[in-house]
């Protein structure tokens, strides 16, 4: 095979130039099973020629839910698309009332799931979706088909491959291949339409960004695969022939890094943000000499510039964190990182700072669901990384700011539209360019900053424009803060509801003997935190217009959640969701 064209031609694509013994490879009861690319494709075959004798029909739509990343997960996804149908893949954290209405939107005539958990939920709902025919578990449940009946019926029927072979002779790599919902940070989800050409041609693209050896490498997958970075992302390491790992769970990744010792693993801002909290706290109980060469090699890291433009002297005391402090970090992340790439939600230029000082390659990039996803990212190589940005565009990427700031991108990998929604897909796909939404500049050498969302900008009484997330990504940066909305749509000033980082206080306050309550509901109005994080707002006040800064706040007594409906499931605040929820607070911010 000489290219790919279809999501399905990528196992082929790896069988025929970089065959691995463990392409997938999943925990199962404290031990890696491996499939090789064989085995991936002969099981992708069995489930398509399944899914026929099932009655599934080009163009059909078959959902799959997992709580993980699972191997089982890329053999139906291949399975589903080799058919001419479209695969459907659902976050598996919303409501069973979202779950209904993509289901029902979508029509989808059979659902994968992973679990108990996720089968619960389809339970208490499968009535009300009438194109349902029938749902298949990974995991074994006494109560519920299992997938390998599918794959059985598939290996019952090899008669059926000739049919299989036919369908994907039919499918161009200009059809619909998958429907994705958006997390919704407003109304009902879309289904965003992605044809197999937008997510194979990102795919290929973003493979020249990342520092991988073709057929050698190994890969730790955890974020969500039905969110569209990291399955794109699952292709382009098929596409180079990398062993892809799934981690059991978020709560085990330390231990799972350790094992696997990735070359490359994506990552969330957040997430990025939790491991940096976690050193710090550990370098915090350090005493003596080992703390003061700890805090000396952190300060040092924070001053980091790539290409050695900090000069000989900085690059030498560098050397020495490396060794003494930072060689400690890069064990803890598997010891043999060449790169990991960030995406989802903008990240500070602190954390890209000193990861990439301490030797864990952090590559910031910018995309969105509509734009399958990746449109720019940095890249070390051929001076191709600049701090706080999020790099150059991708090959047969033109990205065009408008006059109102707005990003504009033309691309293979623009989506087709909204899924059975005209008049938005009309909105957003204007004058040959797709409209993000963002607003960004692009700087004299053709790299991308964003600096907002064009709807969460607003302006004050006085008529000042304010951008808020550039403050809450400032604000993020202290460790008091967990989250923060920054607020003031046509009031006399901006403000800011505040969640603070309870696990930290705690800790903060058992050290410092502060006695604030260990119960967020008892301790967001204790005035001992209040002053506390007064100081923390006053500091990254500082880096702002006098109009631009918070002037009051009010702490939150939850935790914002993606459950409580706080947060999409790709961790962005729902701010209208968030201020309602909140009213009272904001109106005694601005005594209404």
């Amino acid at each position: 095979m000489t290219d790919v064209k279809r999501l399905f031609d990528f196992p082929y694509y790896q069988l025929a130039q970089y065959p691995q013994e463990g392409a997938l490879v999943s925990k199962v009861n404290g031990e890696w099973i491996k499939t090789s690319t064989q085995e991936y494709i002969d099981k992708a075959n069995a489930i398509s020629r399944g899914l026929i004798k099932l009655g599934v029909q080009p163009n059909d739509k078959v959902a799959i839910i997992s709580m993980t990343n699972r191997t089982e997960w890329n053999i139906c996804d291949i399975g589903i698309l080799q058919t001419g149908a479209q695969d459907v893949p659902i976050y598996p954290t919303i409501s069973e009332e979202e779950y209904a209405y993509v289901l029902n939107h979508s029509e989808s005539k059979y659902c994968f799931v992973s679990c108990t958990e996720v089968l619960d939920k389809i339970n208490k709902i499968k009535g009300d979706v009438p194109s349902l025919q029938g749902v298949y578990s990974f995991d074994e449940i006494g109560s519920c088909d299992n997938w390998s009946e599918v794959l059985t019926l598939g290996m019952d029927h090899m008669d059926l491959q000739a049919e299989v072979d036919k369908r994907k002779e039919a499918v161009h790599e200009v059809d619909l291949a998958t429907l994705i919902y958006t997390s919704g940070t407003t109304g009902k989800p879309k289904g965003v339409m992605l044809s197999h050409k937008n997510i194979a041609s990102n795919a290929k693209h973003s493979r020249g960004r990342l520092p991988i050896e073709m057929g050698n490498s190994k890969a730790l997958s955890f974020l969500p695969v039905c969110h569209i970075y990291e399955r794109m992302l699952l292709y382009m390491y098929q596409y180079c022939g990398v062993s892809i790992h799934f981690a059991e769970s978020l709560e085990t990744i330390s231990d799972n890094l350790k094992e696997v010792h990735p070359e490359v693993m994506t990552a969330v801002p957040r997430l990025l943000e939790k491991v940096y909290d976690k050193i710090i706290a550990k370098g915090t109980d350090l005493t003596g000499i080992k703390k003061k060469l700890f805090f000396w090699a952190v300060g040092l890291g924070l001053k980091w510039e790539p290409y050695g433009q900090n000069g000989g002297w900085y690059e030498f005391k560098l050397k020495i964190a490396r060794k003494l402090i930072f060689s400690k970090w890069q064990e803890a992340l598997g010891g043999n990182l060449k790169a990991i790439a960030s995406g989802s939600a903008a990240l500070q230029p602190r954390l890209a700072r000193v990861f990439n000082a301490a030797g864990c390659p952090v590559m910031e990039g910018y995309g969105l669901t509509e734009t399958s996803p990746v449109v720019s990212v940095n890249d070390m190589r051929n001076g191709g990384f600049r701090i706080g940005t999020v790099g150059k565009a991708l090959p047969d990427t033109e990205i065009k700011i408008a006059e109102d700031g707005e990003i504009l991108i033309k691309g293979p990998q623009v989506m087709q539209g909204y899924y059975k929604d005209p008049e938005k897909s009309a909105e957003v796909l204007k004058d040959g360019y797709f409209h993000t939404g963002d607003i960004g500049i692009i700087d004299s050498d053709g790299f991308l900053k964003i600096t907002d969302r064009k709807k969460s900008m607003f302006k004050t009484s006085g008529g000042k424009y304010v951008a808020p997330q550039l403050i809450e990504n400032a604000m993020k940066q202290s460790r008091f803060i967990e989250q923060i909305l920054v607020v003031g749509e046509g009031e006399k000033m901006p403000a800011a509801l505040i969640q603070p980082n309870w696990e930290f206080i705690a800790d903060w306050s058992e050290r410092k003997e502060k006695n604030i309550p260990s119960n967020p509901k008892e301790a967001y109005t204790s005035e001992v935190l209040i002053k506390r994080i007064q100081k923390e707002v006053d500091k990254f006040n500082e880096r702002f217009g006098k109009w631009e800064r918070i002037k009051k706040f009010e702490l939150t007594p939850d935790i914002w959640s993606i459950e409580d409906g706080h947060l999409t499931p790709t961790m962005k605040m729902k701010r209208k969701v968030i201020k309602e929820k909140y009213m009272d607070l904001y109106n005694k911010i601005y005594e209404k």
